[in-house]
């Protein structure tokens, strides 16, 4: 967590106790204390909990980060009901009118201090009893989901199998520290569409600059709940679009006349913190290289990792006659889920079939069947997009070498890297990047290099040949990083598995 950052947290808490203050000078006076304790910050809380009667540890708790806030207003709003004020709206306006209520209330005329002995004759009605209980319950699940812990649920095989198909999981908010929302007006418990109603669930007019408190990088072979970096625009129909075919890749595939004739009003943009989650691993961090030669990953030079559980897709020839179904896999040892994708049969007796690290360690085929790796072919979706100066295309398989972008670090501006990192310099860091006479300008000042403001990661799924990650898109930069995919809380498929529950992720 940076200075500015500290300061952002400060200023905030100050402001909380220093709004309301105008109107606590005369509060203090009527309830018979000296109005001038009004003016000093966090030492007037301390006498509206002695004025209320409340546990004086509530103000020890306003320092916790982020949850102190909410101490804060919840003493303030105790001490505006030894004044008589209990209804919801009086509360409401005492939290969110910034100050403006609390110094209405003080220099009203017909405002009498009751004191907590009149504050023990008020019953609430049932009704109310259930409103404050809500919004007490939308408020702390809130903070929670935004600064703690949220739940997520695995959409697609893309972890497979490492991760399955409808895992329920919780991912961390504070491993990479809390993200403060660009859009902090919104609908509770929606992520960006409010159901039924296919309208947005946030406002735009109020925006919060990236902004990450106690923040920690992302370690490398991390599994990484992040938002998706190519849909901050997207054709918003799910069934032919949406995040599986972008809004880039239409345009790349039909120009951008003829997506905005068809599609024009379906095209919308999301901020950072309202685009779609995805769960893949952290397999390069800010200032790797990373590399894929014939299937196999290399990180600065050395092999990546491989998870037991991560597939990918091999060709099995059986002998002439011979034919496979499900239980003949699993007597090999190869465990298949026909409805994730992981069988095909291509002829008579040839098979491609998803194995992974752990199945093929241990695989037991009899005499006779042949099993080779299975290469993707070339394909013109991947990132990014062209052959660089010496001609050169890449495939899912045969990868590489690419540098990601770290914070600090810079690179000389030619055609190759332009080709590699201009959407790091232009969409997510805020640069007008121009190209005139061979000359290269940023923000309108002529530039020989660039220095990246944010770290970025590359992201892949453990089923290597059925995810779109990074390969398809490019990196993930640091502020659309949401959290560490951390436990596995519950799972299901035709009935709970009873084995993945409570299951630590690696």
């Amino acid at each position: 967590m940076d200075s500015s950052q500290i300061t952002v947290l400060i200023l905030i808490a100050l402001l909380l106790v220093v709004l309301p203050s105008v109107g606590l000078y005369k509060l203090f006076i009527k309830a018979g204390k000296p109005g001038w304790m009004a003016f000093i910050p966090f030492y007037n809380t301390w006498i509206m909990l002695e004025v209320a009667k409340k546990p004086k540890w509530w103000f020890f708790a306003q320092v916790i980060p982020i949850a102190g806030w909410f101490f804060t207003l919840v003493i303030l709003i105790e001490f505006m009901k030894c004044f008589n004020k209990f209804r919801f709206y009086q509360h409401a306006a005492t939290v969110f009118s910034a100050g403006i209520y609390p110094a209405y209330v003080g220099f009203s005329p017909k405002t009498r201090f009751i004191g907590p002995e009149g504050v023990k004759h008020y019953k609430k009605s049932a009704v109310r009893e259930w409103v404050d209980a809500a919004v007490f319950a939308i408020v702390a699940a809130t903070l929670i989901r935004t600064f703690v812990f949220e739940a997520y649920t695995i959409p697609t095989p893309s972890m497979e199998k490492s991760l399955l198909v409808n895992d329920f999981l919780f991912v961390s908010k504070s491993t990479y520290g809390p993200r403060l929302p660009n859009t902090p007006i919104a609908m509770p418990f929606v992520h960006h569409t409010i159901p039924f109603l296919n309208t947005k669930s946030y406002v735009e007019w109020v925006h919060i600059p990236y902004t990450r408190w106690f923040a920690s990088p992302v370690k490398r072979n991390d599994a990484v709940v992040f938002n998706f970096p190519v849909n901050d625009t997207l054709i918003n129909d799910e069934v032919n679009f949406g995040s599986r075919v972008t809004y880039y890749e239409a345009v790349r595939k039909e120009g951008r006349d003829r997506v905005w004739q068809d599609y024009g009003d379906l095209i919308i943009t999301r901020p950072v913190d309202k685009r779609e989650n995805f769960i893949k691993r952290c397999v390069g961090i800010a200032g790797d290289t990373i590399q894929i030669i014939k299937g196999k990953l290399y990180v600065n030079g050395k092999p990546g990792e491989a998870f037991p559980q991560s597939q990918r897709y091999y060709l099995l020839q059986a002998p002439e006659g011979q034919f496979l179904d499900k239980e003949r896999f699993q007597e090999f040892g190869i465990n298949i889920r026909e409805d994730q994708g992981d069988l095909y049969q291509l002829q008579n007796n040839l098979y491609q079939v998803n194995i992974t690290t752990e199945e093929k360690a241990k695989l037991n085929l009899p005499k006779g069947y042949v099993l080779t790796d299975f290469f993707m072919p070339h394909q013109d979706d991947l990132f990014p997009y062209y052959a660089d100066t010496t001609g050169k295309s890449w495939t899912a398989d045969n990868f590489g070498p690419l540098w990601i972008p770290k914070k600090g670090a810079s690179i000389p501006l030619n055609a190759d890297n332009l080709i590699r990192y201009r959407r790091c310099i232009e969409v997510y860091e805020g640069n007008k990047l121009e190209e005139r006479n061979g000359k290269y300008y940023i923000n309108g000042s002529e530039a020989s290099s660039y220095t990246f403001r944010m770290d970025y990661y590359w992201m892949m799924g453990d089923n290597r040949h059925n995810s779109l990650d990074s390969r398809y898109w490019g990196f993930v930069p640091e502020d659309h990083v949401v959290g560490k995919a951390s436990l596995i809380w519950f799972s299901w498929e035709k009935g709970p598995r009873w084995k993945r529950l409570f299951r630590w992720i690696r």
